[in-house]
């Protein structure tokens, strides 16, 4: 039951963002839509902050799982493994609703939700770089290269990924063509 409720909790989270921004979520209008006391939705969520990580990170794991299967499409093939993934992020990011609304916020008088997409560690960047660094290592292996390098190549890929996901500058057919050399420049010794 507890699991339902929260799940209940976070799509009208979800909701709100999408149709009205994040300014227009609230504790109280969250426990009137879901039906269920203040005190009731404050054990499930401190406050709006802790809410927005959880709708956040739900997202992200979306996004991964996509990523995830995007490798297993390509074996044998690290880098078209990787540049399919990247694709799959950008296109997929620039049909999710939730993303859009987040970032139409930018010049609404509510930013708060900008910072947990794109200045705090967690839930978006250090998820996607352990995630796909597991992920990575899963998928190709990878044997000569240590963790620490794995993290740290994965981490230039995401980094990559989510300012071309965030701040789009042309089609995304250029922007996998960018991302797709510094792939192969990146991970060039685990190609051969």
């Amino acid at each position: 039951m507890r699991q339902l409720l929260r799940g209940r909790i976070i799509e009208a989270g979800r909701s709100i963002v999408i149709t009205e921004g994040w300014g227009a979520v609230n504790m109280s209008r969250l426990a009137k839509e879901v039906g269920v006391s203040r005190p009731v939705l404050y054990k499930e969520f401190a406050n709006k902050h802790e809410l927005a990580e959880v709708v956040v990170q739900q997202e992200v794991d979306t996004f991964l799982v996509g990523i995830t299967e995007c490798l297993a499409t390509h074996p044998a093939d690290v880098a078209d493994g990787m540049t399919e993934a990247v694709e799959f992020t950008l296109r997929t990011g620039a049909d999710n609703t939730l993303l859009k609304a987040v970032l139409a916020g930018r010049s609404a008088t509510d930013t708060s939700l900008l910072p947990v997409l794109m200045t705090e560690t967690e839930p978006v960047l250090g998820r996607a770089v352990t995630a796909l660094s597991a992920a990575i290592r899963a998928q190709y292996g990878l044997d000569d290269m240590s963790d620490a390098e794995l993290t740290s190549m994965t981490e230039v890929l995401v980094r990559l990924a989510l300012s071309h996901l965030f701040q789009p500058t042309g089609p995304i057919d250029r922007a996998v063509g960018q991302i797709h050399r510094v792939i192969v420049g990146t991970f060039g010794a685990a190609l051969n």
